[in-house]
């Protein structure tokens, strides 16, 4: 496996690559991110993130060092000096460093850090079997603090939902919104479906807009399955013929327990079979 990082346009190693320990990425989570992948390698949906990453920087005020184009030349080198069969990438931008203190005027130059190492698939025993789920009271931060559909690196609340998910044998954790309704995972959007409607959570209900779940909902639309973003709670999901998630690293993963309860006849189910093979042909067809 080879690793290697970018900031700010120079080029590194897990070892050489410093950035200063007064970063406010480093100090507070104030900075914001994406994380993509290669198939074939070719990074996926690039203009997809890097314009989710320009939205994010906008609404908290961080300034992009450089312009976009920049930003996808300096990927691609990255991508070009690990020169890996399959890379996962990783792009951040920080606030900047300055004196010690919350005051955002207090930064300066934004940095930038782009790191590149090989993909770590997930087992293809988990796509056969599926997973399980759990449900965890512990929502996003809330958008009265940080704007809704902004992707920063403050993830303690995500990090904490999945630890309790771990706890209990569980692949991933299911956040509950403060009135019960299932918004999203910690690092996934979630489908379920219901006589071959798929349904997913819509973007009020405080969830993060992932570019996987966009681009299933126009595949499942371009082959004639209903989609609808409607609000769902716990029980709706227990009653649901089949539950998947969606993710850049994962794809699409189908889920066949929540907490104790199975899902369906406890098998991925045929919608979410098809639907994870139309994604790998889209993915793999991709020109991006």
């Amino acid at each position: 496996m080879t690793t290697r990082i970018s900031i700010n346009g120079q080029l590194g190693d897990s070892v050489s690559s410093t950035i200063s320990v007064l970063d406010r990425g480093f100090l507070y989570g104030d900075s914001v991110y994406e994380v993509m992948r290669t198939y074939g390698g070719r990074p996926f949906a690039v203009d997809d993130h890097l314009a989710r990453l320009r939205r994010s920087a906008d609404l908290l005020g961080i300034r992009l060092p450089v312009p976009i184009p920049t930003l996808v030349t300096e990927v691609r080198a990255t991508l070009a000096a690990a020169a890996n069969p399959e890379c996962y990438i990783r792009l951040i931008v920080t606030r900047g460093s300055g004196p010690i203190g919350l005051d955002p005027a207090l930064a300066v130059d934004p940095c930038r850090v782009i790191i590149v190492t090989e993909l770590r698939q997930l087992d293809e025993q988990l796509y056969q079997q599926g997973v399980k789920v759990c449900l965890v009271g512990t929502g996003r931060i809330a958008s009265s603090t940080i704007p809704l559909g902004v992707k920063s690196s403050n993830y303690l609340n995500n990090l904490m939902a999945l630890r309790t998910a771990r706890e209990h044998g569980a692949h991933e954790a299911l956040l509950l919104d403060a009135e019960g309704r299932v918004a999203e995972g910690t690092t996934s959007n979630f489908f379920a479906v219901f006589d071959g409607k798929v349904c997913t959570p819509p973007l009020e209900v405080g969830l993060l807009e992932g570019i996987t779940r966009s681009r299933v909902i126009q595949l499942a639309r371009s082959d004639g399955l209903r989609v609808e973003q409607a609000t769902l709670g716990v029980d709706d999901l227990k009653c649901a013929q089949e539950l998947f998630l969606t993710s850049t690293l994962r794809e699409i993963l189908p889920i066949v327990q929540v907490d104790d309860c199975a899902i369906g006849d406890g098998r991925p189910g045929p919608t979410t079979r098809k639907l994870r093979t139309a994604f790998r042909d889209f993915a793999l067809g991709s020109d991006q």
